[in-house]
């Protein structure tokens, strides 16, 4: 019999979203796999059993490549959603192969360790900018002043976002992670379906300029793959533009601004990291383990399995805890302790199996350059004032991160 997650796992309470790694350590304790009826979801804490189930193929981003909604016991989404549904079930995040490996592959070729090095130069030239922005100004919102520009700029910048634009994305990518939310409300889905649209339209002007005066940029690579006969229909080229818009800065604006609370919150690690800048590698792991930015991801059950002695029948969702995973003891030494020269690290916080982040290499790389440019230009970096946390639980971030020279 599995266990209940009643009154411990609670993503819509203020305190557990503030800290909820207390509560997955009870949820590890309670049993490998835990029902949760708020969310009907099976919640799975243990980091062997959710690596292993982000490479079982009996689970699925999907089951529409097998099943209708009715024969998988599922109502379909309301009408009124469908803008953020097509939008998003056409993204290779949330195919299966075959589709998911054709999608995959052409994009792929953007995020080549060659070409990802590539980028290293103007990664970190931009942080540097953005940084030397910053200590001129004596602080500001670490959020709003490094976090959110470098990644926007960068994965616009490969894709041939023109820099008048860019501006447009954070808001219509936060309107659309909205849904990724556990139960989101009836406004959240307003929000995400209007933003879905405005962006759907937006790239469908960006292709078509792009068709006409092809650039040196992934969309007019896409294009050409299309037109070689790579088979990318014009929602598929929408809908991966959009996914790797979002994807391309989400974590990496949280995953920054979540370590540098982190370190403040621990000043002899951030010593020890201002002191020996060669940890700065494997700090980048340490804080992305630490304080994960993408907390859970869901996988449909698209044949039964059986965990720890507890049948998860077809039809059913779990929910893979990543947050818990990557504070488990059986893989992580004292893994509440933030410990940025951490030797065996094996987070799991860019997923595994063929849904693996694409973008892991360059999110590394803007990780590392931002990291570096703040240690090295801002030595006395320091928090002025206690962050406030967004409500979401999925997606793990700061509304802000108000930061001085002292």
């Amino acid at each position: 019999m599995a266990a209940a997650a009643d009154h411990v796992f609670d993503p819509w309470d203020p305190a557990f979203v503030a800290d909820p790694y207390p509560a997955y350590a009870e949820l590890r304790a309670r049993g490998r796999v835990i029902r949760y009826e708020p969310s009907d979801q099976w919640l799975v804490p243990h980091h062997a059993d959710v690596s292993a189930l982000l490479r079982d193929r009996r689970l699925g981003r999907t089951y529409l490549h097998r099943f209708t909604h009715e024969e998988f016991g599922r109502t379909p989404p309301p009408p009124e959603h469908e803008p953020f549904h097509t939008l998003n079930d056409h993204g290779m995040l949330d195919l299966e192969p075959p589709d998911h490996t054709r999608i995959r592959r052409l994009v792929a070729k953007a995020f080549t360790p060659r070409t990802v090095e590539r980028l290293g130069p103007y990664v970190r030239g931009l942080a540097d900018e953005l940084v030397a922005a910053l200590v001129d100004n004596g602080g500001g919102d670490l959020l709003t002043d490094v976090a959110e520009p470098l990644p926007v700029a960068v994965i616009a910048e490969l894709l041939g976002i023109p820099a008048a634009d860019r501006p447009l994305l954070r808001p219509w990518s936060a309107d659309i992670c909205g849904m990724y939310e556990l139960n989101p409300s009836e406004e959240t889905a307003a929000r995400a379906v209007r933003a879905s649209t405005e962006f759907s339209g937006y790239l469908r002007e960006l292709i078509a300029a792009r068709r006409a005066e092809p650039g040196e940029d992934l969309v007019s690579a896409l294009i050409a793959a299309h037109d070689e006969g790579d088979r990318l229909t014009e929602q598929e080229l929408v809908s991966t533009a959009v996914l790797l818009l979002n994807a391309g800065h989400e974590a990496t604006v949280n995953a920054t601004v979540n370590g540098w609370y982190a370190l403040f919150r621990h000043p002899g690690q951030l010593a020890a990291l201002r002191a020996d800048p060669s940890l700065v590698p494997s700090a980048t792991e340490e804080l992305l383990r630490y304080d994960t930015p993408l907390q859970l991801f869901e996988r449909w059950v698209l044949d039964d399995i059986e965990i720890g002695g507890t049948t998860i029948p077809r039809g059913a969702e779990v929910a893979l805890l990543f947050g818990s995973a990557n504070h488990d003891p059986a893989v992580f030494a004292d893994p509440g302790r933030l410990d940025l020269a951490r030797a065996e690290n094996p987070h799991i916080s860019f997923g595994a199996g063929i849904h693996y982040c694409v973008g892991a290499p360059l999110a590394r790389i803007e990780l590392a350059a931002s990291l570096t440019a703040l240690l090295e230009r801002a030595p006395t970096l320091a928090l002025a004032a206690e962050p406030e946390r967004r409500p979401n639980f999925v997606m793990r971030g700061l509304r802000g991160l108000r930061v001085e020279l002292r």
